[in-house]
Formats: structure tokens, sequence, C-alpha cells
């Protein structure tokens, strides 16, 4: 059974590429965190979670405070993407839980290392 990912971008070119590179998973694809708690809530469980940061309505770090917060979806491992390079910002966000951390532009080969990485 293939592993599951959980995108969440609001950009859908961005969402693309990453999917290309991780096409050995199953993906499922929400533009947003509301669309994916909406998912997550149906009963869906991913093996990983790949959230942008910079997001409307609702941002990837609050994102991952209620995925962290929710012993349904606590043990799902979280990788943050995002331009912002801030190392009290990505300090911050480990000690919240998330797992690993890419800034944009990434190379989609080592956000597909880091990913299968964190499957094994």
């Amino acid at each position: 059974m293939k592993k599951s990912v959980l995108l969440v971008d609001d950009k859908p070119s961005i969402a693309k590429i990453i999917m290309l590179y991780l096409s050995m998973y199953e993906i499922h694809y929400a533009e947003n965190p509301i669309r994916a708690i909406n998912w997550l809530c149906e009963g869906h469980i991913p093996d990983i979670i790949i959230s942008d940061l910079n997001m409307p309505e609702m941002s990837g770090e609050e994102f991952l405070h209620y995925l962290k917060a929710n012993e349904l979806f606590s043990h799902i491992p979280v990788l943050i993407l995002s331009s912002e390079e801030s190392s009290a910002r990505r300090i911050r966000l480990f000690e919240d839980g998330a797992a690993d951390f890419i800034v944009k532009p990434f190379n989609p080969e080592e956000l597909k290392i880091r990913v299968n990485r964190l499957l094994k």
C-alpha cells in the first residue's frame, strides 16, 4: 500500500511540482488549511503532511498548532515549506512540533529525500 501525503499550499503551481516529484506516494492536495482540516476530519489520516507557512485564512503555523493539539493528528509528521528564512521562526516551529522545514525556492529532489527520510 502506498504511503499517503497531505499537501497544503495555496499555490497550485508549487503543488504540481511537488506532486510530480512525490508521485510514488498517494497525494491529497488541499489549497488551504481549512480544506485540509475538513479532509482530515472525514477520517483520512495521511502518513505525512507538507504545509506551506504563509497562506490566507489560516497560516501554516496555526495549522501546525491545530494538528499538534489534536490527539488524532498529533503523531503525523509535518514538513513546513516557507520563503521565510528566519532562524528564530524555524526554531519556534520545531519547538511546536514541525518535523522538518524547507526554504522556498527548494530543490524538489531535496524535498523528496526529506519526505522519504520522514516516512521510514
